[in-house]
């Protein structure tokens, strides 16, 4: 082949031929982003809502379920303190009417000590026996709360005398007390046994 042969056979190479393809050109806009990724993003905002929903109600539901034992513990306690008083109350009238109803056994004791007293005081040592046991009974009533009372000159009260007789006496306001046969006894303010007297008319 000749020079001029062999430059007519460059001169008719067409464009593009022997090279290395070109790459094709990127796309102007990114891919958009898959439908699925951006669900699931969007619920998780829904899904730490509702679990800070449930904690709330968790403990709202332990906070009244607290109350409520707290509530319980307050009323077993007041039910408690209602209790102890009222056994302690009716302790301390069983013991009163204890002591009464020894303090009635011991009155005719008294009665008979008193009416002894009165017929023979000629101060031998038999009434100062008497004197001395008299005087002992009255301060072990004392000590339990029991006096003795004699209404001489008061007003008759219903309430805490006994009219045995009433009698006109000279000097005397109706309704008075002229005389006292037995003495009246009272424990703390509760009549034991009313005076028994009489009374002027």
């Amino acid at each position: 082949m000749t020079e001029r042969e062999r430059n007519q056979r460059v001169e008719h190479v067409e464009p593009g031929e022997g090279r290395e393809p070109s790459p094709a050109p990127a796309s102007a806009e990114p891919e958009a982003p898959a439908s699925g990724f951006e669900e699931e993003r969007a619920a998780e905002p829904i899904a730490d809502a509702e679990a800070l929903a449930h904690d709330i109600d968790e403990l709202l539901a332990k906070a009244r379920e607290r109350d409520e034992y707290l509530s319980l513990a307050q009323r077993t306690q007041a039910d408690f303190e209602n209790y102890r008083k009222r056994a302690a109350k009716e302790t301390a009238g069983a013991e009163q009417r204890g002591m009464a109803k020894l303090a009635r056994e011991l009155l005719p004791a008294l009665d008979n000590l008193a009416l002894a007293l009165e017929a023979d005081a000629s101060g031998d040592e038999f009434v100062a026996g008497i004197r001395l046991v008299n005087a002992e009974l009255h301060g072990a009533l004392e000590r339990l709360g029991i006096e003795a009372y004699s209404p001489q000159g008061e007003r008759f009260d219903p309430n805490v005398h006994e009219a045995m007789a009433r009698q006109a006496v000279d000097g005397a306001e109706p309704g008075t007390i002229v005389e006292v046969y037995q003495q009246g006894y009272r424990m703390n303010g509760t009549v034991l046994r009313p005076a028994r007297v009489v009374v002027a008319e």
